[in-house]
Order: structure tokens, then C-alpha cells, then sequence
């Protein structure tokens, strides 16, 4: 097969970092250039110095137009005003990770030409589309473990939510909250109730149980590790467990990257990975769901190759066979 020409415009930070040593190895690819004004002409392994002794590109502050595939990796609220401001040939394929797509009701109005991309919601549209909004790291790891409760109209009553992240989920600059020692042994929330993923949530659901009109409350954390979402979920619910059991086993059957996990999880489980383990108890009237997810890999550059081998028609896992770093 011919390979997927590629370029990567924003690829200094951790997840155009991730998403390059995907590529690298996906058997199908050829990276054409990754973009970065502040970092060109420099080695890519002299900024992701994981990469050293896997490739000699360097970065590039110029763009070709002779690519199949644009990965726009960018700060929030960047990509749209990039591709107003750079003309692509029509042919071109574009998947944004950032939020400027995501959400229909607020964003502009080329988002009508974007597909939401999480493949167990939208797996045929996304491979008929031509550009994607990649999901957000908490919104794939909340919607991946309430999703099926919505197919079975089954969202009835308030739900509850509390998430917590590592560090790289705040992105590559410096911070506060990332500095190591505020972050190291310690624990706090931000935004609650009112984080930006909640649109894109609701969003989903409202596709699968249109008459869905309950509060979501959610509480993120962070956390002092550098990768991963830990969520726990629970609400009002009068399945049985095995019920519950067989509706995620029903809904997830011919999703490679979602397993139902008869044990308690954890987060080691899934650490460079793009699976998502989701595992549930019932305490009387409650349904208690943890949904677990590596936030730079299924949370974004690993669900953005997904996504690539839909809209190239190659199988959903070329790439990603990735093994937890579980120790």
C-alpha cells in the first residue's frame, strides 16, 4: 500500500511528541514535515529527547502542501485561526486536537465540517469524513464509561464525577501546578463543575438519549503522576449487575480499544496504551463505573491515529498495539 504522507503543524509539545513516535512506527506512514516555528531548525530528539536514534528530521518552519494527512496539535483556540490563515490543497485530511471543533453550539461555522472523533460514538461518520475534532482526554475517559447507560436511555437522574490526571494533561509549559515540588505528593480540584470537556460530554449523550436533562457534576483532580485519568462514576440506576455488564459488553463488542474488566482496575493498566478498562460495581440503587485511560494516548495523540487508520480505511489498531507500562 501507498504510504499516508503526513505533517504535524504544532509538534513540540507533549502530544505532537506522542503522536510523532506513533507515527514513526506505524507501518504505513511517512512523516513529511512537523512544524514549529520556535524549534526549527533543530532535531526533533533534541526537543523530544525520547526520540534519539529514531529519526534525523528536524523541525520546520514551512509547510508542504504534497501530504495526505495534517495533524494540527496546537494550543486550544490556534487551529481554527491557523487554517485561516494557511490555505490547504482541498484534498487534504485534517485531524485538530485541539478543542476549537469539538462542540457544535459554540464554535464557528466551519465546524459543521468536522466529524466529533471518538470512534465507539462515531465510527462510520469518521471514516467518511474529511477533517476530525479529536475528543478531549477527560471527555473520551467520562463519555467511554457513561455511553452505553445513554444508547439504553438509561441517564435518568444526576450524575457524579470525580476524575483525576497527571500532569502532562496541563500541557508542556511551565506552571504552577506542574512545577514538581507543588505537584509531587499532593492532591487538588480545579474547575469544578464547570470544566470545558462537560460540553463535549453532554454533547455525546444528548446524540444517544436526546431527552437527557440532568445535571452532570464533575469534580477533576490533579494529580501527582505524570500520565493518566482515573474517573469514577456513579448514578441512580435500576439494572442489575449483570445487566449493566451485558449492556457495556453488548456496546463495546466490536470496539478493539475498550474492555470490560471483571476486576478492579488501575491506572498502570493502561499507561501507554489507547485502551480504556472499564469496571463496575453496584451498591444497591447505585451504579458505580471507573473508566481509566493513558490521557496522552486514548485522551489524544493514540485516539488521533485511531482515527487516521478510519479515514485510510486501514484496521483501528495499526500502530497501536502498545504494551502498559504496568511496573
Amino acid at each position: 500500500m501507498k504510504k499516508i504522507k503526513v505533517g504535524i503543524v504544532g509538534g513540540a509539545g507533549y502530544t505532537g511528541g506522542e503522536l510523532i513516535r506513533l507515527l514513526l512506527n506505524h507501518t504505513d506512514v511517512e512523516i513529511v514535515f512537523v512544524h514549529s516555528k520556535s524549534n526549527s531548525p533543530k532535531f526533533i530528539y533534541e526537543t523530544h529527547t525520547d526520540l534519539i536514534g529514531d529519526t534525523d528530521l528536524k523541525f520546520s518552519d514551512t509547510i508542504s502542501q504534497n501530504i495526505d494527512m495534517l495533524f494540527l496539535c496546537v494550543a486550544h483556540g490556534e487551529a481554527k485561526k491557523w487554517l485561516d490563515e494557511n490555505k490547504l490543497n482541498d484534498t487534504i485530511k485534517i485531524i485538530d486536537l485541539s478543542a476549537d471543533f469539538r462542540v457544535k453550539d459554540i464554535a464557528l461555522k466551519t465546524v459543521s465540517l468536522f466529524v466529533y472523533g471518538l470512534p465507539e460514538l462515531n465510527r462510520d461518520a469518521i471514516k467518511a469524513a474529511q477533517f476530525v475534532a479529536n475528543p478531549g482526554c477527560f471527555a473520551t475517559c467520562i463519555q467511554l464509561a457513561l455511553l452505553p447507560l445513554a444508547k439504553g436511555k438509561l441517564l435518568k437522574n444526576e450524575i457524579h464525577i470525580s476524575a483525576t490526571t497527571g500532569s502532562t494533561g496541563a500541557g508542556q509549559a511551565l506552571s504552577t501546578t506542574s512545577h514538581f515540588s507543588w505537584r509531587n505528593n499532593n492532591l487538588s480540584f480545579y474547575k469544578p463543575f464547570e470544566h470545558q470537556h462537560l460540553n463535549e460530554i453532554n454533547q455525546s449523550i444528548l446524540q444517544l438519549q436526546n431527552e437527557f436533562a440532568s445535571t452532570i457534576h464533575f469534580i477533576p483532580q490533579r494529580g501527582s503522576f505524570t500520565r493518566g485519568i482515573f474517573a469514577s462514576c456513579y448514578l441512580d440506576c435500576d439494572i442489575s449487575m449483570e445487566e449493566a455488564i451485558a449492556l457495556y459488553e453488548d456496546f463495546y463488542a466490536d470496539h478493539p480499544f475498550v474492555v470490560i474488566s471483571k476486576q478492579n482496575i488501575d491506572l498502570k493498566q493502561v499507561v501507554n496504551t489507547n485502551k480504556c478498562l472499564l469496571y463496575l460495581e453496584k451498591h444497591g440503587n447505585k451504579l458505580l463505573i471507573a473508566s481509566v485511560i493513558d490521557n496522552l494516548l486514548k485522551g489524544a495523540s493514540g485516539q488521533a491515529v485511531q482515527n487516521m487508520n478510519l479515514l485510510f480505511g486501514l484496521a483501528e489498531t495499526t500502530g497501536l498495539k502498545l504494551k502498559a507500562t504496568a511496573f
